[in-house]
């Protein structure tokens, strides 16, 4: 099938501003959840508002799929939305917000490798070289600690490396393999999908109803994970495919240039401690990216 086209309502760098504003700031959300939410509980909690959120407009989107296009956009959700909630939200148990948001930066590096690999997009040398620098950086900021010290690796670093290869294989999962579907119809319906599997598990398997009627800070930790939800999920992941399909998934996922500062910022409000060794990993991570970027 043809590729729908997508209104240009926006130049596509506003929306990439727009999602790095909203992306970057959900990193502090995430910490915020997690002073009253076992992890597990964050991420079913943020997929299963966000699939409630959007429901209503899947349902008035299902007339425009077949039935291939159901498969396809459920592990659309799985791979764009609920494994990194769950992912990012056992990562920061034991990570800054700041670094998690500097980590999340790898998702150019997996587009590219994934395109490579299975959508026969085509990279030069120099995409070599980003990957093996972007990936150092990644190494570093796991074996970096608050001290200044480097030690033994941080397992939970791995986890959003693990996220963001989920990214970068949605990216390109996205834009080839469901092109005829406008950016609404694809978030609404992958969410609607995958969204029930988070509520049963917050519901069957999870202290969730205890905490909101126990814990004094319950329904404050709720609103930021709803927060969460409503932009870092539901809007932003509609933003995002919209930018896929007017772009490229390269340039969808460049997004990342912007969203360290973002949740640099937010984590430095918050207290966190950066030491060198982060901002070095940081622009390893940055440099890599811009390499793999190059269009000479």
């Amino acid at each position: 099938m043809e590729s729908v086209p997508e209104k240009k309502l926006f130049p596509p760098f506003l929306i990439l501003l727009a999602l790095a504003l909203i992306w970057g700031t959900s990193f502090i959300l995430i910490k915020q959840g997690l002073k009253v939410f076992a992890p597990e509980e964050v991420g079913a909690l943020r997929v299963s508002a966000a699939a409630v959120i959007l429901i209503p407009i899947a349902l008035t989107k299902l007339k425009e799929l077949n039935q291939a296009h159901y498969f396809r956009l459920f592990l659309a959700g799985l791979m764009g939305t609920f494994i990194p909630s769950f992912l990012f939200a056992f990562a920061q148990t034991r990570l800054s917000s700041s670094v998690a948001g500097i980590l999340n930066t790898l998702s150019p590096l997996w587009t590219i490798i994934f395109g490579a690999l299975f959508f026969q997009q085509r990279f030069k040398p120099i995409v070599i070289v980003g990957i093996v620098l972007s990936f150092g950086g990644a190494i570093l900021l796991a074996l970096s600690r608050s001290g200044g010290s480097i030690s033994g690796i941080n397992v939970f670093a791995l986890l959003i490396v693990l996220a963001c290869a989920c990214y970068g294989m949605n990216l390109n999962w996205v834009k080839f393999r469901v092109p005829e579907l406008g950016s609404l119809t694809i978030t609404s319906v992958a969410l609607a999908l995958t969204g029930p599997f988070g509520i049963a598990y917050l519901l069957g398997f999870t202290d969730f109803t205890h905490k909101m009627s126990t814990h004094p800070e319950a329904w404050k930790a709720l609103g930021f994970i709803c927060l969460l939800a409503l932009m870092s999920t539901a809007v932003a992941t509609v933003l995002f495919n919209k930018l896929v399909k007017i772009t490229t998934p390269l340039y969808a996922s460049s997004v990342t240039y912007l969203m360290p500062i973002v949740s640099v910022m937010w984590g430095v409000l918050d207290g966190e401690e950066l030491v060198f060794f982060h901002f070095l990993g940081m622009a390893l991570i940055l440099g890599g990216v811009y390499l793999a970027n190059k269009k000479k």
